[in-house]
């Protein structure tokens, strides 16, 4: 079991509303255009539980990061099994996609991360240095850098073409969950256990802004909004924050799924003409989407309290989710003992 199975404990601009709004004559509020996602395919494969799904910024291929200490690259589109991506000594924690669509990084329990060539499965680098579990990864928007997020409460800035270090920050004094560079590539975003987000100048890696979330609880993932002028934010208390990092000041608030104890991913979808939506996974097993502005949940995925329960939803923990770039198209990913993958499709027609 890998940590982040095992733990206890394009452009966003939040002041425009986008999304359609249709009065509501029986109780005079507001109701919302809403999604309506559902099951296409299910995809099995994985050993262990699914932590992390991620597709490709060109949207062709799907890449998932297990506990099984292996990654796996899929046709979203019909659900084939590509490649299985085999090296690590432990379970995967993270899985990453450079710009080009080209390379895979994963993040592993080992202490290391990998570097790899998605088409041909080739390991190009292992990048050692770490002292404890590697967690978080990503890609700068070039593709020349990585950073790595660690339970050593560092996060370490990778020369890509070479996979060495370039720059290790002492970050945190809790673990390290959750790195992200925004739209240009000059600012890091981290998140850490002890309740605090870091912005950090990538050049030099100066810290710039440190935001406390109120009453310190964990925080388990930090994300740019694609324009990056915002982050959102998740909390072990069951909550999502949209933050003005230059304030320091929490926005929004999105409350509704479960998540007390699993490092939820959560992400953007813009593509969508009746809005612009939050998606994130849940400990209930089901899968939320909010509207970005109005903050109400739009659609529940609804999951399975067991494998033999009716439906076709997750019956397991959904960690990972991640929103095609140009299709209306989420793929998630659930704990064990479910380890699949499912892709959900907008069938075109709002719920009501």
């Amino acid at each position: 079991m890998n940590s982040k199975d095992a733990l206890s404990q394009q452009s966003v601009d939040p002041a425009r509303d986008s999304e359609a709004t249709l009065a509501n004559s029986d109780a005079g509020k507001k109701s919302y255009a809403r999604p309506n996602y559902t099951l296409t395919r299910t995809m099995e494969g994985h050993q262990g539980g699914v932590v992390s799904v991620k597709f490709s910024p060109d949207g062709k291929w799907l890449a998932s990061a297990s506990a099984d200490t292996t990654a796996k690259l899929w046709d979203p589109h019909t659900g084939e099994l590509l490649r299985t991506f085999s090296g690590h000594s432990k379970g995967l924690s993270d899985v990453s996609w450079d710009p080009s669509s080209r390379y895979i990084a994963t993040a592993s329990d080992d202490y290391t991360l990998r570097i790899w060539n998605a088409h041909t499965g080739q390991s190009l680098h292992t990048l050692a240095g770490h002292t404890h579990h590697v967690f978080c990864c990503a890609f700068s928007p070039n593709g020349n850098l990585l950073v790595s997020g660690s339970f050593d409460e560092t996060i370490r800035i990778w020369d890509v073409a070479n996979g060495t270090c370039i720059k290790e920050i002492p970050a945190h004094s809790d673990p390290v969950t959750s790195v992200d560079f925004n739209r240009d590539g000059t600012l890091i975003a981290s998140s850490s256990y002890e309740g605090l987000c870091r912005i950090w100048d990538t050049a030099n890696g100066a810290c710039l802004k440190t935001i406390i979330a109120p009453q310190f609880p964990p925080i388990s993932l930090v994300r740019f909004t694609p324009n990056g002028k915002f982050l959102l934010t998740a909390t072990l208390d069951s909550q999502l924050k949209l933050w003005d990092f230059n304030a320091c000041e929490s926005r929004k608030v999105y409350e509704g799924h479960q998540n007390s104890k699993h490092c939820c991913f959560a992400t953007f979808c813009t593509v969508d003409e009746k809005g612009r939506w939050i998606v994130c996974g849940s400990e209930d097993h089901s899968i939320y989407l909010w509207g970005l502005n109005h903050k109400q949940v739009v659609q529940r995925i609804e999951g399975r309290p067991d494998a033999s329960s009716r439906g076709n939803g997750h019956f397991a923990a959904v960690l990972g989710v991640s929103c095609h770039p140009s299709k209306k198209m989420i793929a998630s990913g659930a704990l064990a003992d479910d380890c699949s993958i499912k892709i959900w499709e907008d069938a075109g027609v709002s719920q009501p």
